[in-house]
């Protein structure tokens, strides 16, 4: 058996409002800690009509106050697009309310340009000074100049508050050696994933991305051991044909068509049947096969299983992307029995 976490997305359904999703979400989280998964953490994405995650902070706290056990993070925060202050003090704020409960998972997706526009990101400083200044307001790692990374201010000490007793875990997205590297020697949780921007030998460049991590890691307030794990897009069922639909389905999101905006809603099997793939579209289709895991529960366990002692991982984080609420909570069910019948 392995641990396993579920990466939530808000996905809005056909028919469905963006508050019948947020809903559908604290379904989803209720129903994992039943399962007995470890984490349930939500993504953050911006302009994407299919997904209402917008904004996993606020997500966070409400799956928080309607759970009782597992942990619930972000996964994860685009702090390129913030002020690391300001995240450091949203975070303290959830653990102070849930201590032990809270975990902070930061990203680097830089998203559009519309995007980055809209979020009026103007601050050049780089993702792994961020990634530093975070840890140290979170960790309340002070200095007279009161911001870690940056030149001297203001004469008095920055302090950032709540003042908590319990840390939040920090954990670093990524799908390279280099970001593995990095991740470890600020003593952080290292999340490799097989996103759309995943490589194709991605399960070679994991199992080096982890063994560097491990090399590397030195022990932190946020994190005192190291812990690797892997995070995958999967479509499951446990009738074959149903499982081939919705690869099918997943298959023609991954394509990004539009930058992911040309779906107003998550797409359906009746939409995916009725859409020409051309012959470029079949190529990216492809191309995705490597980033996703898909298949009838022993398909997909295989591959798991395949993935989990490549890596030598300690939890895996499963992303269901799939229509209808209830065959998402139907997977959460078949990727739990998967990952109980794992052997490491």
């Amino acid at each position: 058996m392995i641990d396993y976490s579920v990466l939530d997305y808000a996905i809005i359904d056909e028919g469905e409002t963006a508050q019948q999703a947020l809903e559908h979400t604290i379904e989803m989280a209720q129903l994992a800690e039943e399962l007995g998964y470890k984490r349930f953490w939500i993504a953050e994405h911006h302009n994407l009509p299919a997904f209402a995650s917008a904004s996993p902070e606020i997500i966070m706290g409400e799956v928080l106050n309607k759970t009782q056990r597992i942990k619930v993070g972000s996964g994860g925060v685009m702090v390129v697009h913030y002020s690391p202050y300001k995240v450091a003090e949203i975070f303290k704020t959830l653990a102070a309310y849930h201590p032990g409960r809270v975990d902070l998972g930061l990203g680097n997706n830089q998203g559009t340009a519309v995007v980055h526009k809209a979020l009026d990101t103007k601050d050049k400083t780089s993702y792994e000074e961020k990634l530093a200044d975070v840890y140290d307001y979170l960790t309340d790692k002070l200095t007279e100049e009161g911001s870690p990374s940056k030149e001297k201010t203001c004469s008095a000490i920055l302090h950032c508050n709540p003042k908590i007793t319990e840390v939040p875990e920090m954990w670093v997205l990524s799908n390279s050696v280099k970001r593995a590297k990095i991740t470890a020697e600020l003593g952080l949780g290292y999340v490799y994933g097989i996103f759309p921007q995943a490589q194709e030998k991605a399960l070679e460049i994991g199992r080096q991305a982890a063994e560097t991590y491990r090399k590397y890691f030195k022990p932190s307030k946020a994190l005192p051991e190291p812990h690797v794990i892997f995070a995958a897009f999967v479509a499951i069922d446990d009738e074959e044909q149903r499982a081939k639909d919705l690869t099918k389905i997943l298959d023609l999101w991954l394509m990004g068509k539009d930058q992911f905006s040309y779906y107003k809603h998550f797409p359906t099997l009746k939409e995916t049947r009725q859409t020409t793939i051309s012959a470029k579209e079949a190529v990216v289709i492809s191309q995705n096969k490597h980033r996703m895991i898909t298949g009838t529960k022993e398909e997909v366990k295989e591959q798991l299983q395949k993935w989990c002692q490549g890596m030598q991982v300690d939890e895996v984080l499963l992303m269901p992307l799939m229509p209808g609420v209830e065959q998402r909570k139907k997977s959460l069910k078949l990727l739990a029995e998967c990952c109980q019948e794992i052997q490491l």
